[in-house]
């Protein structure tokens, strides 16, 4: 908004001190971030006053864990906190014309309202399991395949080659057009087909690893700040010329605005931990965490950057990948020996800790410290060839 108000008086001949400063991403970004962490910490306490006078509290069942059932009656949904946050900051501050920008703001709202359905159901209708695991996947498919579709066949998205960055190679691309056996026209649908169902798989991946991740206070919301800053700093890299020749990565014009979002995703994470830190004075729900990995898995879609997501997103790996190994364990020992055997003792992996007597700060902490890790070593690994 602002961005279209500068560029209308500049239109007019209208120019006045610091008028200069909405040319400079580096101002965006600090400004996108600033506002969504006032708007996060002045209307949370609102919207916190409001979920415990209308009794939106989670709802804990007992599994036997340290602390667990001093959570109940907690206000949940409070995702809507971190959504109001990015899309008030980022309807200010970013340029509403670019592709990029409007696809960050579809996906915010479609995975937000998708999280709040679930999140409605499971408080209001009074069913734990909220909204079913089918229709859940429908949707996130849905999202997927458009995000796709404007991947390959919007004019306003630069697509010469379908093409991502991967490290350890020359020039750090890979073409997904290696992947097809086919040569030709039939090749280049081929390729087309395969790129689509990267990036729907690399959505659905990361939607789920944060709603798999957010378990304990915090730690979602900790996690996802500390992805969200490498997405930022590799999109504004890609935006750059000069940065992206030096790092020998694609530049892709038009996605600074992307670092501004991002920022104004980050900003929105800090103000919410603010809250959601131990003990949490709310929690995100589905609201909040199907929104954050939407975000993450469309932003890191947008800059070619999706296949660096199992390092940078390595928390979210090895939370999904711990429930999926728990299940599939369970029912092969259950048919084989007649009784299911685990490999943790609860799933999804921060819970194996809690049960080890680890308390959850720590565990928090720890998590976060690892995920800083993978986000330096991602950051790394652009300039290893």
């Amino acid at each position: 908004m602002l961005q279209l108000l500068f560029d209308w008086l500049k239109d007019m001949g209208i120019h006045f001190p610091g008028m200069r400063l909405m040319d400079y991403v580096s101002f965006k970004a600090a400004l996108a971030a600033a506002l969504s962490i006032i708007i996060a910490l002045v209307a949370g306490r609102r919207i916190i006053g409001w979920l415990q006078k209308k009794q939106i509290g989670e709802t804990i069942r007992d599994l036997g864990l340290q602390g667990q059932m001093e959570k109940k009656g907690t206000p949940t949904m409070g995702g809507i906190i971190i959504i109001l946050s990015v899309v008030v900051s980022a309807l200010i501050v970013c340029d509403l014309r670019n592709i990029y920008v409007q696809l960050l703001l579809i996906t915010t709202l479609w995975c937000g309202g998708m999280g709040f359905a679930d999140d409605y159901i499971k408080v209001f209708k009074h069913n734990k399991e909220g909204m079913s695991e089918r229709t859940k996947l429908l949707l996130q498919l849905v999202l997927g395949l458009f995000i796709a579709l404007m991947m390959c066949f919007s004019p306003a998205i630069h697509t010469d080659q379908i093409v991502t960055t991967i490290p350890f190679v020359k020039a750090h691309e890979f073409d997904y057009s290696w992947l097809s056996p086919f040569k030709g026209q039939m090749g280049v649908y081929c390729t087309w087909a395969i790129y689509m169902i990267m990036i729907i798989l690399v959505i659905l991946s990361c939607s789920n690893g944060a709603n798999l991740t957010d378990g304990m206070d915090g730690l979602s919301t900790g996690v996802s700040t500390v992805v969200g800053i490498v997405i930022a700093i590799m999109a504004w890299l890609s935006g750059d010329v000069l940065d992206a020749k030096y790092l020998n990565i694609m530049h892709i014009p038009g996605t600074d605005e992307v670092a501004v979002y991002m920022a104004a995703f980050v900003g929105a994470l800090v103000g919410f931990l603010w809250y959601n830190t131990f003990p949490a004075q709310v929690f995100m729900g589905d609201t909040g965490s199907l929104t954050i990995g939407g975000v993450i898995g469309v932003s890191a879609v947008l800059i070619r950057k999706e296949l660096l997501l199992p390092l940078l997103c390595g928390i979210f790996l090895a939370e999904s990948a711990s429930v999926l190994i728990q299940r599939y364990y369970f029912k092969y020992t259950k048919k084989k020996y007649g009784e299911g055997r685990r490999v943790f003792l609860m799933a999804p992996l921060h819970h194996h800790y809690q049960k080890k007597g680890i308390p959850e700060p720590r565990i928090v902490t720890r998590f976060i410290i690892v995920s800083m890790l993978l986000g330096v070593s991602t950051l790394a690994i652009m300039k290893i060839r």
